[in-house]
């Protein structure tokens, strides 16, 4: 019923609202001795104002791109007016590219320039294998973490479990560790063909780069465990985990803007381990980000990865407890016919 009714109204309200195209509400910081006039001009839905400054600079500028705090800067004084783009916000660079065109009829003396970093072509290959390698994990963490452990259950395999001197944690630690090991061998291969093939840059530290994969993999082996908790059959856990995956898809920011989607569905994506994900590996491989500031979306990861494997324990410990009882009911009933 679920998937005959819940997911067509899912898919309307998700296309209605979210795929969108044109972005509005762009991060833009203006620095410079004649940021407040360049900033008169921004003022309008298409941009954001969050910072002018009239004593910051060109580097200070770039920083708050690199950090992910704007998606365009414009940096004003020395004759000139420069304008910077963050090219890892594909659709968002794009249209702060169309949108800042209209400042050099009005700049005067200045002699405009525009520069775009961290992806100077706007190749779409470039924004994108790094959201892709997120899906992977999705995909395995998730969907395959869930039949996997599903199909154990229908073996009787967890009834031998419920019998041995295992914790819930335990149980669920090396259930999901093989499923670990293949996500990080899949994660590796789509990270080595995107820059072999697509020439996609890797600027930043590998180890921030595994530390915030790591989290997001919790996440999702977890989520993956709790659908096979709800789930008594391999079609049920497939069905769970397709609607468990299909809003990351759409609503993490990998294929639209968040800044472009309706208010009614902005607020999912801000619940979704993928979208922190995405900021995670876009921010270290094309902007070399700083694991300074990218304390929000691993401290996020963090806290989800806790509430996800919190509840799957809990949940995972029901299952186990019928299932003892029924692993000894042979062995009682034994016992009494020997009495």
């Amino acid at each position: 019923m679920a998937m005959m009714i819940v997911l067509p109204v899912l898919l309307l309200v998700v296309f209605g609202y979210a795929a969108n195209f044109k972005v509005h509400d762009i991060p833009v910081v203006v620095v410079g001795p004649g940021a407040g006039q360049a900033a008169a001009l921004l003022r309008g839905p298409t941009f954001d104002l969050t910072e002018v400054d009239a004593a910051a600079g060109e580097a200070v500028a770039q920083e708050r791109l690199r950090d992910g705090q704007a998606v365009a800067a414009v940096v004003t004084g020395g004759g000139r007016l420069l304008v910077l783009l963050d090219g890892s916000q594909l659709f968002s660079a794009e249209a702060a590219q169309s949108a800042l065109a209209r400042l050099a009829p009005t700049a005067g003396s200045a002699a405009p320039q525009q520069r775009i970093l961290y992806n100077p072509g706007l190749t779409t290959s470039w924004v994108m294998v790094p959201g892709l390698a997120g899906l992977i994990l999705v995909f395995v963490g998730t969907l395959i973490t869930s039949l996997g452990v599903v199909r154990e259950r229908q073996s009787g395999t967890m009834e031998q479990l419920a019998v041995m001197p295992f914790r819930a944690w335990e149980v669920i630690a090396g259930k999901i560790a093989p499923y670990l090991l293949v996500a990080a061998a899949d994660l590796v291969i789509i990270i080595v063909i995107g820059m072999g093939v697509f020439h996609v840059p890797f600027a930043g530290n590998v180890a921030v780069f595994a530390l915030g994969a790591a989290l997001f993999l919790l996440v999702t082996l977890g989520m993956g465990v709790l659908v096979s908790t709800v789930s008594q059959n391999q079609g049920q856990a497939i069905q769970l985990a397709f609607m468990l995956v299909l809003p990351q898809v759409l609503l993490s920011g990998l294929i639209f803007p968040i800044s472009s989607m309706g208010a009614g569905v902005r607020w999912i994506s801000y619940v979704l381990p993928l979208t922190y994900f995405i900021q995670i590996s876009r921010g270290v491989m094309l902007k070399a980000t700083p694991i300074t500031a990218l304390w929000q979306p691993l401290g996020l990861l963090a806290l989800l990865a806790v509430v996800v494997l919190g509840l799957a324990i809990i949940r995972f410990r029901r299952d186990l407890a019928p299932s003892s009882r029924k692993a000894r009911a042979p062995e009682l009933t034994g016992e009494r016919a020997a009495a």
